[in-house]
């Protein structure tokens, strides 16, 4: 049985810094596409940040870019998500997603039904 757990996330203020990380039981998360995707009330789901199971490929939105980082540490089988200088539109609850699908742009632009999620971890930013 797969079971997807995110942590680390938290209270921080605006320009500070958190490191997400995703666990994954019952599964290699190096032979799926892994994705980040955050969602607030209201809202709907964005995906944040995806890397591609086969080259590493990596998306990001463009809210994004520039402050946060997707990796993989294979000997942890663990999903990283840093994200920098954080700003109060990043407050979400951020969840982690895994898939057999090649490409990162279709895990996070598409319409694909994912095949395993987290239960997510909330972001906070205070201003």
């Amino acid at each position: 049985q797969v079971k997807v757990v995110e942590s680390g996330g938290g209270l921080v203020q605006a320009g500070g810094s958190l490191r997400l990380s995703c666990t994954a039981s019952g599964l290699t998360l190096g032979g799926y596409t892994m994705a980040w995707f955050r969602q607030t009330p209201g809202k709907e789901r964005e995906g944040v940040s995806c890397i591609s199971r086969r080259l590493g490929s990596t998306y990001y939105a463009d809210s994004v870019k520039g402050r946060f980082t997707i990796s993989r540490d294979h000997a942890k089988n663990t999903l990283y998500l840093q994200m920098n200088s954080l700003k109060p539109e990043d407050t979400a609850m951020y969840y982690c997603a895994a898939d057999l699908a090649l490409s990162e742009y279709d895990v996070c632009r598409g319409a694909r039904r994912l095949m395993y999620w987290g239960q997510g971890t909330q972001v906070t930013v205070s201003s």
